[in-house]
């Protein structure tokens, strides 16, 4: 951890696989109008920058979306699953169970608090549950990751002679995976089991990948991978 104290400015990311027989998703982003009550944020999204906007533009139709993955179940990367109405959503399950019982320091994240029905279970009747690393569809696995949060996974996909990771939140920014002078990788501040992170890291490292952050401003600037 670095910089502690100081703010920084994060972008929500949501990504699109295309390929196979329909998209898959992997996160769905923060529902804004919930930041300022629920976590105490002021976040900006223009109406270019919804989810349904972003879709239309990739010419998409959420009905057509057979399959999301969270990557873990904090607010921001789970709030906006029913927009999905005939998607199947894969969550480790060890998230899933963390996710309603969370210890006291997370209940905000995964918005586990008295009298708030947290937006991820709107979606909760089509949620699958998976253990470890999956294959999810040809050149697309799930990749467990735990230490952020108990059932962080990143998603892991094949594309000709590429490899890329979305990392989920393991990874922030780019200077997270690329470390400084003192460590390899830098941990972002906000974790469960910081042994469990240092081991998923590790365990990126031996997957041959290019690593894409969950909330770099510079992976939406690239826009796509491929």
């Amino acid at each position: 951890m670095r910089n502690w104290q100081q703010q920084q400015d994060l972008t929500l990311i949501m990504f699109v696989i295309e390929g196979g027989d329909s998209p898959i998703i992997v996160d769905t982003g923060a529902d804004v109008s919930r930041a300022p009550e629920l976590h105490g944020l002021s976040m900006e999204q223009l109406e270019h920058e919804t989810p349904q906007s972003v879709l239309r533009e990739c010419r998409i139709d959420p009905a057509d979306v057979k399959l999301v993955v969270n990557t873990h179940l904090h607010w921001d990367h789970s709030s906006n699953n029913h927009l999905f109405p005939n998607a199947e959503i894969v969550v480790q399950r060890a998230e899933f169970e963390f996710a309603q019982h969370p210890v006291p320091w997370h209940r905000h994240q995964y918005e586990a608090l008295p009298g708030v029905v947290a937006a991820w279970q709107d979606a909760r009747d089509r949620v699958r549950l998976i253990e470890g690393d999956v294959v999810l569809a040809p050149g697309v696995t799930s990749i467990a990751l735990p230490g952020h949060t108990p059932g962080s996974q990143g998603v892991l996909v094949e594309a000709g002679d590429r490899r890329y990771l979305i990392a989920g939140d393991l990874v922030y920014l780019y200077e997270n995976w690329a470390g400084d002078e003192a460590v390899d990788h830098i941990p972002v501040g906000l974790f469960t089991d910081l042994v469990a992170y240092g081991a998923s890291l590790r365990k990126v490292e031996g997957l041959g990948c290019e690593v894409i952050p969950s909330h770099d401003a510079r992976v939406v600037e690239r826009h796509l991978f491929n």
